[in-house]
């Protein structure tokens, strides 16, 4: 099982000034959505995505995202990369229970 330690994003947090800040301090932003519950920002580290993105479990199970105390199952439904650094940019995961 994998386990992802995220941090919630703050309404201030959000736009492109606040992803390209993100970025530069080793983060970068993400989405949580599906179901009934209203879709949620988030923050992940980059280095630890990337390293776990080895693994290719991570692109096909259900992983287990952590924001705070509270815990989600959720799958990748979608990464962008940047187009020639090996990093990436964003990330959208949807809940499990609407896989």
């Amino acid at each position: 099982m994998i386990v992802i330690n995220a941090k919630l994003r703050q309404k201030e947090e959000k736009g492109t000034a606040a992803s390209r800040r993100f970025r530069k301090a080793g983060l970068f932003p993400a989405t949580v959505y599906g179901g009934s519950l209203p879709p949620v920002s988030i923050v992940l580290d980059h280095d630890v995505v990337k390293n776990l993105e080895a693994n290719p479990a991570f692109y096909n199970e259900i992983l287990t995202l952590e924001v705070g105390e509270e815990k989600t199952k959720v799958k990748i439904q979608a990464i962008q990369r940047h187009p020639f650094k090996p990093k990436l940019t964003h990330m959208d995961f949807i809940r499990a229970n609407e896989v």
